[in-house]
């Protein structure tokens, strides 16, 4: 059976949401709330702009780092791991979502074997 997993990317929108709030507030020193969702947020949003997904704010270029990726990906299943039982279903849910994506799109890149010729390769 080849089943598929809906994935719920709403957290994408909420990181959206949040990166643009303290865009309007940057003249500013705000400071979002500090929840387990921006936790989640902040590191998803990294291991995708390692993924080469969205591009780097650093470079203003879309740039894979696999190694960085995958460390991130993994810090964000250790994360899964020790707070097993002590998450709300919400963050539950955010948590599978958001790990079922970075490791889908992780083993996509990995296994591709041409990289898009628009994005560049980060060796390290």
């Amino acid at each position: 059976m080849n089943e598929q997993k809906k994935v719920d990317e709403s957290w994408k929108e909420k990181a959206k949401d949040n990166e643009e709030t303290i865009q309007n507030k940057s003249g500013q020193d705000f400071m979002p709330e500090a929840t387990f969702a921006m936790l989640i947020s902040s590191l998803a949003i990294q291991a995708t702009i390692s993924l080469g997904e969205i591009e780097s704010p650093l470079t203003n270029k879309k740039e894979i780092d696999l190694k960085q990726a995958k460390y991130l990906i993994d810090t964000l299943g250790m994360l899964q791991e020790k707070t097993k039982n002590n998450l709300t279903k919400e963050e539950t849910t955010m948590m599978e979502n958001v790990l079922f994506e970075l490791r889908t799109i992780f083993l996509e890149k990995s296994n591709s074997p041409q990289l898009n010729k628009n994005e560049e390769v980060k060796e390290k």
